[in-house]
This record gives structure tokens, C-alpha cells and sequence, in this order.
């Protein structure tokens, strides 16, 4: 999948658990800041257009509160996601199987496939 459809549907997630949340539209401003932080690790993962879903990577990039956050979100609007969002949802559990089989790591220079962060600050 490419970063511009993952991004999208990044944004399409985080919108759908605000509004859930009966948080203010568009975006409240812990919605906002969780937005542009996946959104940065999105631009910054190693892999680029060869990303697997983040549930078969082995690069932990998220910091363990933002983690727990993209998990509770990704958790309510996964579901929602087939009402709301058809295309992306089927895309992105296409691409999510086709992550199933492929063997993380594989195309990264040597070094850059263990359980560090994208950068020092994770």
C-alpha cells in the first residue's frame, strides 16, 4: 500500500475516534497531536512504500503512551471503518494479510531491522 493511501486512511481512523469520542470537529487537540505523530513515523518508517501493517513490523517506532493510543483508536474505528470508509477498509485488510506472509526486515541495509526505534527520541 502506498504511504499516501496509509496516510489517508491514518487520518480517516483518527477522525472517525474523535468524532466517536464526541470530541470537537474536525480534530480535539490530543486527536490533532496523535495525528501528526503517526503521521511523521508513517514518513520516517524504513521500509517506505514496502511497509508492512504496523502489527507485523518488527520496528517499534511508537513510544509506549502513543502506542497504547493508536491501539485504542485503531481498536474503536477498525470496525467502523467498513461503513464509513469501504475502499480504504478492504485495502487496508488486503494489504494486512499480504503483510501476514512477507518476512519483515527483508530490503532494509543491515542493522536497520531490530526492535530499536525510527530514532532516538522513541
Amino acid at each position: 500500500m502506498s504511504l499516501e493511501k496509509e496516510q489517508a486512511s491514518l487520518r480517516s481512523m483518527i477522525h472517525l475516534y474523535c468524532k466517536g469520542q464526541g470530541h470537537p470537529d474536525p480534530l480535539c487537540e490530543d486527536c490533532s497531536a496523535l495525528l501528526d505523530y503517526a503521521l511523521d513515523r508513517l514518513t520516517r518508517c524504513p521500509y517506505g512504500e514496502d511497509k508492512p501493517t504496523c502489527r507485523h513490523c518488527p520496528i517499534l517506532c511508537y513510544s509506549p503512551e502513543m502506542r497504547e493510543r493508536i491501539t485504542a483508536v485503531m481498536r474503536y474505528a477498525g470496525p467502523r471503518m467498513l461503513l464509513h470508509h469501504p475502499v480504504q477498509s478492504i485495502r487496508h485488510l488486503l494489504h494486512e494479510k499480504a503483510s501476514q506472509g512477507s518476512k519483515p526486515g527483508e530490503g532494509l541495509p543491515r542493522g536497520e531491522s531490530g526492535q530499536k526505534g525510527v530514532d532516538s527520541d522513541t
